[in-house]
């Protein structure tokens, strides 16, 4: 694992008051819409009312991720935060909003533009044996689209792709062989090698060390530090696993039901929670430091994105909620230097 004095060096590298953002999250919503089936199109017909379902998957969602930045994304399943990963990486289209890469808004962008955008920002996936095709060898998978798009001279690929496997711990001699004929360690580091072939700024990882021993996290996590340090790499880290983010970020944003309630940096985030929701997800973290405490989950279940509650949508499962948290939504407010939360107990006198 990567020292303190090594992480504060790369959190002032990133600091967002030295630089202008990488990419900029402008106000993005994504809402998913069922379509009538054929038995509901033949109701229609005769006169029924069409029952047209939407997901709130992402719910107006503002962040920026900054050059060499680490920016762990946070919350329960189900709260939007692959959702909203995909759309960072370009794999989704927001329903509204702004995506801005180097100031340019490419969410309404086409054409050389867009291409440019999906080349530097890359994915990796949860289950690397699920987005690596079992028919390509890793070496074609490895090396197809930097071989599509064109990222080195056709005479140089070859040495190219065996320097990203190199750097990403697997053995170039192996490259004829199959996804299965791997660990599962193994076949996240060929995921990673595949998104560095193509030479991105920015990396979304999807729950990337969720599936991998413990002893092989700390491999992986290691070499995204690494590869941060070596190629100024961004991160967007998607994880539930609250103690894996507090140890990679630099700065952490908080998600609950499609919103984001808080953010911040992780030393500020994780010394002093300010938002109900994030005190709750913090206080069961195990610590070694309060080994007699007892462990309580959030009450209740996470409301269905169908129907999500009125005002804040923590209110039906917050110990402090008041008759103003049904009725309107908590904005994001300053709470201290590079901490927002959106909470209305900040309010109260």
């Amino acid at each position: 694992m990567i020292s303190n004095s090594e992480k504060q060096e790369a959190q002032v590298k990133a600091s967002p008051d030295q630089q202008a953002p990488l990419l900029e999250i402008d106000h993005v919503t994504r809402r998913f819409e069922r379509k009538p089936d054929f038995a509901a199109k033949l109701a229609a017909r005769l006169g029924a009312p069409i029952n047209r379902r939407t997901v709130h998957a992402v719910d107006d969602a503002s962040f920026a991720i900054h050059q060499r930045e680490v920016v762990g994304l946070v919350g329960e399943s189900g709260c939007g935060k692959s959702t909203l990963g995909r759309i960072v990486a370009g794999i989704d289209d927001p329903t509204e909003g702004r995506i801005l890469y180097r100031g340019q808004d490419v969410a309404h962008a086409s054409g050389e533009a867009t291409r440019k955008f999906h080349l530097k920002i890359q994915m990796i996936f949860q289950d690397p044996l699920d987005s690596l095709n079992p028919r390509y060898r890793i070496g074609k998978s490895v090396s197809e689209a930097a071989r599509y798009h064109k990222v080195v001279p056709e005479e140089q690929m070859a040495e190219h792709i065996e320097k990203v496997l190199l750097q990403c711990g697997v053995d170039p001699t192996t490259q004829n062989r199959f996804p299965h004929q791997f660990s599962g360690g193994q076949r996240q580091r060929i995921g990673i090698a595949r998104a560095l072939a193509l030479r991105p700024d920015l990396v979304v990882c999807d729950e990337a060390v969720a599936s991998l021993d413990v002893s092989i996290q700390a491999q992986i996590i290691n070499l995204f530090m690494d590869l941060r340090d070596e190629y100024d790499l961004a991160y967007l880290f998607v994880s539930h696993d609250i103690g894996v983010v507090r140890h990679i970020s630099d700065r952490v944003v908080v998600m609950y039901l499609g919103r984001i309630v808080e953010q911040g940096t992780t030393a500020e985030l994780f010394a002093k929670p300010n938002h109900p929701y994030t005190q709750a997800l913090l206080s069961e973290v195990p610590s070694l430091k309060r080994r007699h405490s007892s462990f309580h989950t959030i009450k209740g279940e996470i409301p269905s994105p169908l129907k999500p509650p009125s005002g804040c949508h923590f209110h039906p499962r917050c110990p402090h909620a008041m008759e103003r948290c049904k009725l309107e939504r908590p904005m994001l407010k300053a709470v201290a230097s590079g901490h927002m939360s959106a909470c209305h107990l900040n309010d109260e006198g």
